[in-house]
């Protein structure tokens, strides 16, 4: 008799029981829709652009992407226009461009060492006494924010449209561990996934 039921209850599909196709149907699609979700998801990421070539501006962007690393977010920096300025190497001489990349090489800033405020610079005496109060506040200036960000991992990508426009070369840039020349295809690709995006 044992057996009996044992076979019977085997034999048993899902057919057989009213309303438990559609059961089943709605379990399903409820997988398919938890699954979509998770892919929909954004990634904890912050993406950011760095447009302006300014010191606070700059810095305030490498505050933000350092402490993001800390807080458990991957980071990625897109430099782009006057922001490409920042990353290029002041010891660093590099021959063969043409005289318009010669003239924005002369007259945009060379390095972290080279750019001014945003606001009151008065003719460099204002970022000089900004840069001056940072030291007496034991605030980290660009030179160390930019090291500690390499040290944290986090990525910066350069807009070669940027550097073909302005003349610049990579062999001018800082030797940064995580930087990749690109364009912004490349960016838009880790930023559409990021829980959050910046525009500095």
């Amino acid at each position: 008799m044992k057996n009996t039921l044992k076979n019977d209850s085997s034999d048993l599909k899902a057919g057989d029981f009213p309303g438990m196709e559609a059961i089943e149907k709605q379990i399903t699609d409820l997988r398919a829709q938890v699954e979509a979700l998770s892919k929909a998801a954004p990634d904890d990421k912050i993406s950011m652009i760095v447009f302006s070539g300014d010191l606070d501006k700059v810095l305030a962007s490498l505050i933000i992407a350092t402490g993001a690393v800390a807080m458990g977010l991957e980071v990625v920096m897109f430099f782009t226009f006057w922001g490409t300025s920042v990353l290029r190497d002041k010891d660093k001489k590099v021959g063969g461009k043409d005289f318009m990349g010669k003239m924005c090489g002369a007259m945009l800033p060379k390095g972290t060492c080279s750019v001014k405020i945003s606001k009151m610079n008065m003719g460099g005496m204002g970022t000089a006494m900004m840069k001056s109060l940072m030291e007496k506040k034991n605030v980290a200036s660009l030179e160390q924010m930019l090291e500690m960000a390499g040290e944290l991992g986090v990525q910066i990508y350069v807009c070669e449209m940027s550097m073909d426009l302005m003349g610049f070369k990579r062999e001018e840039m800082i030797p940064y561990p995580k930087m990749e020349f690109c364009g912004v295809a490349k960016f838009l690709e880790d930023a559409k996934g990021s829980r959050i995006q910046l525009f500095i």
